[in-house]
């Protein structure tokens, strides 16, 4: 084969940053070489032919590239982009509702064909089945824009050359797009790159276990079996003695553990005996008791009773309740404003009188007047006794709650309300999205306690101290300790590990040492006392994490000594001890020679997980409120022309936002069901970038809209108040640097680097990569969603509910597993992509005359005019 050119010189500049221009020219010459040279030196020698085809790319990149610099990116990127891939799982979901409607078992093809059904239904002018689902179709569609993208980008003469511009359409559209467009669609690819993205978090015991059992793919289960069997095999054979042997024996038993747990999961699917976890756990009864006072303070756990007091009649008890509180709370602001030095300080102070009684009888004629519909009934004589000092006291905000505690009392002991509460499916649904609701069968945690929550819950959540009180911060500061030993212990079938800590005390008489020996539980469990006991020490203490399979392995117990020792030397400091008085109480009973009663039992600890990130949120909004210029507080105040609506606020605020209304409702109606995700924002545009991103995504990844509205507004508030705290002034100059850090010539040279070496690895036309052996993407896919639940964070469950999160992320994970529906979304991608660079031309119209052909595009037209806007969806 002849060499690629003689001595002809090109002019190799392309976009005016030469380090983009070089691996661009590297790209044009290997495509050449690969896809033209190797054929067309057998026809002739002439080089012309070969140089007249570079000059022709070389004039389209140019003209592309002037065109991208023209082009402000920040609104696709920070709004189309976001807007097309919430529509794309938007489809998804509704197209996941759709078959289980027909209560029919999901399969591969059936959805595929559903989604694009739906697609068609939002889209309504556009459907993309075709190019998805016919590779012919596809490779049309590709020919045919770039077609449009040459004679958009190619000088007359160039383009009116046929033979020229179908060698350069052949190279663009199947050389370099398509197997680009197939690379980013395949599944396997995409589960990679997420574990890739994510490499540096652990896999959880939780988030494995919680994977296999809501895992409903046969090929997964069996997967993760074969190699838990194979590995059992491996183990077998080994011939081993000594220390060795208890190591090999602990793996054994955890890899048949996962065996057995992936053997019952697959009968039930094949035999479709699945259990329904919310209907057992009704008929067998035994619950955890969650408090009222805890529900009523709990954002996910609140949502629910609302939704039983609903069913029951009794929500105008539980919103008087609310409403109460809310008043409460403004009270309280207001008149700390007054406590404020004013000018004009009589006149603010008869304001803030007149705004509090309007508001306090506002509360009194929507709930408790003869006139209030429905009306809270608790004994007469308390609501006269309210009304007398209504009508002759100042109102303080204390004046409702001798009425709001009898309220709740009735709530609490009323067998309609909170005892038959706790029988309801709603209560069983809520210690899910709690995560108080676990499997009893799964067990098997690295410290080798159980982790099921069924049955009454039992330990004490109280710290007793009394027997050190003699202890001194002084002397404590003498104290030192760190693990010298651990060994791998066996008590009834359960295996942990132990760790010998050697403590040393110095004491006028000389120096006390004792060893004591304390579990990975141990450290666990005192680590959240202290942490809950002082606040401060949980951004300076990390405990380090559990592992699932082999925890017993020598190298990783030496790991784990090593970090717990560096958590030991950090909490003895003298700084840490000095700034927490009291902490050196604690820590001495930790480390004393004696048995460890763990201070919280499992109930307690998943009761401080449920209920301390709300007592610090409520410290920060409380905090926030004081400081915001549109706080309720002087929201009030701005309101004094209208008071005769504030009081009815305070109540109907509640009760819409608990029916199903949509929160960002619209100027003109939009079917939020059947519309792209976008328009559903004409009332946010004022809002910072961030919480526009937020809102939309929150809302489709977590299906909100299933939720009652109250909550949703709740979210809404909170991302309101998480972007001013973190200034959205400044977060917003943030995105805007990033993307122009991502369109920077850095980074694009950089997008082009590793495209080049993707398909020309040491500049050589890379080969077919060989599909991987089923079982390994199973694997995979298993890894990934480990990874991917491993992630989250807690405060997001305590936001959204831990039972909601999980369904959310899986989902998102589900809809990349299709790659029909990939494709889908690359091309829509492509499509707002080409749409933003070119405005000037009508790309929408033409995408939808490339997709007229789709077969489902022409059966919704062919549909009945009635049948075209399906009405929503009953919830």
């Amino acid at each position: 084969m002849k060499q690629e050119n003689k001595s002809i010189k090109i002019d190799r500049r392309l976009t005016g940053a030469y380090i983009i221009d070089e691996p661009l020219q590297q790209v044009i010459q290997f495509s050449l070489r690969d896809y033209v040279q190797y054929w067309y030196y057998t026809l002739s020698d002439d080089d012309s032919f070969l140089v007249e085809i570079r000059k022709t790319l070389q004039n389209a990149l140019i003209k592309f590239s002037t065109r991208s610099k023209e082009i402000d990116w920040l609104p696709y990127f920070a709004t189309r982009l976001v807007d097309d891939f919430g529509t794309h799982l938007r489809i998804f979901r509704k197209a996941q509702q759709r078959i289980t409607e027909k209560d029919e078992k999901m399969k591969a093809e059936d959805l595929v064909d559903t989604f694009f059904e739906v697609e068609v239904e939002m889209e309504k002018e556009v459907c993309r089945d075709l190019v998805c689902t016919s590779p012919k179709d596809e490779e049309g569609f590709l020919r045919d824009l770039c077609e449009v993208l040459l004679y958009l980008l190619l000088p007359p003469g160039d383009f009116q050359n046929k033979i020229m511009r179908y060698f350069v359409r052949e190279i663009i559209a199947r050389g370099i797009l398509l197997p680009l467009i197939n690379q980013l669609s395949d599944p396997d690819y995409i589960n990679q790159y997420v574990i890739w993205m994510i490499r540096d978090s652990v896999c959880s015991y939780e988030a494995f276990m919680n994977i296999i059992k809501l895992s409903d793919n046969v090929g997964e289960l069996e997967a993760v079996r074969d190699k838990a069997m194979e590995e059992l095999q491996y183990l077998r054979s080994l011939d081993t003695a000594g220390d060795d042997i208890n190591n090999i024996k602990n793996q054994i038993n955890s890899l048949l553990f996962v065996k057995k747990v992936c053997d019952s999961r697959i009968l039930r699917l094949q035999t479709g005996k699945e259990i329904d976890t919310v209907k057992l756990a009704v008929k067998c009864g035994k619950l955890c008791t969650v408090p009222l006072d805890n529900i009523l303070v709990h954002n996910i756990a609140l949502q629910f009773f609302m939704d039983y007091m609903q069913q029951v009649g009794g929500q105008a008890h539980l919103f008087f309740w609310m409403t109460v509180e809310g008043y409460r709370v403004t009270a309280q602001q207001q008149l700390a404003v007054l406590l404020s030095p004013k000018k004009d300080g009589r006149h603010q102070t008869t304001q803030t009188k007149d705004l509090l009684r309007t508001a306090a009888v506002g509360v009194y004629d929507q709930y408790l007047s003869e006139k209030a519909s429905p009306r809270v009934n608790i004994d007469d004589t308390l609501v006269a006794k309210l009304a007398e000092k209504l009508n002759h006291e100042d109102p303080t905000p204390e004046i409702f709650d001798e009425v709001q505690r009898k309220v709740y009392e009735l709530m609490l002991r009323d067998e309609r309300f909170y005892p038959s509460f706790k029988q309801h499916v709603l209560y069983v649904r809520m210690l899910a999205e709690l995560d108080m609701l676990k499997d009893p069968s799964f067990r098997g945690s690295d410290d080798g306690e159980g982790e099921s929550f069924n049955g009454s819950p039992t330990g004490s959540i109280n710290l007793s101290l009394d027997d050190l009180s003699n202890v001194s911060s002084d002397e404590f500061v003498q104290l030192r300790a760190c693990i010298s030993d651990t060994g791998v212990c066996n008590d009834h079938g359960k295996t942990y590990a132990l760790y010998a800590i050697t403590v040393r005390r110095r004491t006028p008489n000389g120096e006390e040492v004792w060893k004591t020996y304390r579990r990975y539980s141990d450290f666990h469990d005192f680590h959240m006392r202290i942490t809950e006991q002082f606040e401060n020490l949980a951004s300076i203490l990390k405990l380090p994490g559990k592992k699932t399979f082999n925890n017993m392995d020598r190298e990783f117990l030496e790991k784990r000594k090593k970090d717990l020792n560096t958590y030991l030397q950090l909490l003895l400091t003298p700084e840490t001890m000095k700034a927490s008085p009291g902490l050196a109480h604690c820590v001495y009973d930790f480390l004393e020679n004696k048995a460890y009663n763990k201070g919280k039992g499992d109930f307690a600890r998943k009761m401080d997980t449920f209920v301390n990130p709300l007592r610090n949120s409520m410290r920060n909004v409380s905090n926030a409120v004081k400081s915001f210029p549109d706080s309720l507080t002087e929201g009030m105040t701005k309101m004094s022309d209208n008071m005769g609506k504030i009081s009815e606020r305070l109540g109907q605020d509640i009760k819409q936002s608990f029916f199903k209304e949509s929160p960002l409702m619209q100027k003109t109606y939009v079917d939020p069901e059947h519309s792209r995700v976008g328009a559903q924002l004409e009332d946010v545009v004022d809002d910072t970038i961030p919480l526009r991103i937020m809102l939309l995504l929150m809302d489709e990844v977590f299906d909100l809209k299933e939720r009652n509205q109250w909550l949703r507004r709740n979210i809404k508030n909170l991302l309101q108040q998480l972007i001013r705290a973190m200034h959205g002034d400044t977060l917003n100059k943030k995105i805007v640097d990033h993307v122009d850090w991502m369109t920077s010539p850095e980074q694009v040279a950089d997008a082009v680097k590793r495209f080049r070496d993707a398909f020309w690895p040491n500049g050589i036309l890379a080969e077919a990569v060989p599909r991987r052996d089923k079982a390994i993407r199973m694997r995979t896919r298993i890894a990934g969603k480990t990874k991917l639940l491993g992630i989250m964070p807690d405060e997001l469950k305590h936001i959204l509910g831990a039972e909601t999160t999980r369904k959310g992320i899986l989902r998102v994970f589900e809809m990349f597993q299709h790659t029909q529906l990939n494709k889908r979304m690359v091309y829509v991608f492509l499509e707002g992509f080409l749409e933003t660079l070119f405005p000037m031309y009508k790309f929408r119209e033409l995408f939808n005359k490339l997709h007229s052909r789709s077969k489902q595009m022409q059966r919704y037209k062919h549909r009945p005019q009635s049948t075209q806007a399906p009405s929503l969806q009953k919830r």
